[in-house]
């Protein structure tokens, strides 16, 4: 009995150790695999790395990780715009990536994900870049601009629309618009125009009212899949495959 009792205080011995040494592995993994993200995406700040499952070295000797988890806190997405309408970056806050079955090379100096899922969201005045933000004429002697974006319930975005009459004076209206993805792009689309403003200068005024930005390089390669207005700002969805966590 006392022998057992000795390989079995040997064995929970052995079993802590090995714990102990295979979480210090995740934690330095976790430190290299953050580091390299933020200089492969060029991040302003070192992103968090979670990588999760257990044990780990037994991952490490697979080659492949089940599941790891980034996340960004803020990034500047170049849009391609280098004047009019839209801006040249729009900020995204944080962005949140879940990778399951990532390879990673020999050197650890690339990684790959099979597929990845996750989540953003861009304020409301990233967004505004997009729009036309100062007086543009639409007929002669009346301006229109979008002076301010909020959330307008029930998925909607409300879009604070400001119309300047010459000699008569400014009237704001709120205009519900729907948020949509086509591609790699984000559309604010305007679901009512005041009647006077249809019967005058539909076209001209769905070109202040109406506008898109482009976001085609996130972190990895993932892609937008579908977006939601919300209460601070739009949230957003994306997906991906073969996406490069570093390397």
């Amino acid at each position: 009995m006392r022998g057992l009792r000795i390989l079995l205080v040997v064995v929970v011995v052995l079993g802590i150790l090995f714990v102990a040494v295979d979480r210090v592995a995740v934690y330095f993994a976790e430190d290299e695999a953050a580091s390299k993200v933020k200089t492969t995406e060029n991040l302003a700040t070192t992103p968090d790395v979670s990588i999760k499952g257990f044990p780990f070295l037994t991952q490490v000797a697979s080659g492949e990780l089940d599941d790891v988890e980034l996340n960004v806190k803020t990034y500047e997405v170049p849009t391609g715009n280098t004047g009019g309408a839209g801006a040249s970056t729009v900020r995204i806050d944080d962005l949140k990536a879940d990778m399951k079955d990532v390879k990673f090379s020999g050197d650890y100096s690339s990684a790959t994900a099979a597929t990845a899922t996750g989540s953003a969201s861009i304020s409301y005045d990233q967004l505004l870049k997009a729009a036309k933000s100062q007086p543009t004429s639409v007929f002669t002697g009346v301006k229109a601009q979008i002076v301010g974006l909020s959330d307008g319930g029930n998925g909607k975005i409300k879009a604070d629309m400001k119309v300047t009459v010459a000699g008569v004076g400014t009237t704001t209206y709120p205009v519900l618009s729907t948020v949509t993805v086509d591609g790699d792009t984000v559309k604010v689309h305007a679901d009512n125009l005041p009647k006077l403003v249809v019967d005058l200068a539909d076209s001209r005024i769905r070109s202040i009212t109406d506008f898109q930005q482009t976001i085609d390089q996130l972190p990895g390669g993932v892609k937008l899949d579908s977006v939601q207005a919300a209460r601070s700002g739009v949230e957003i969805k994306v997906k991906g495959s073969n996406v490069r966590l570093a390397g």
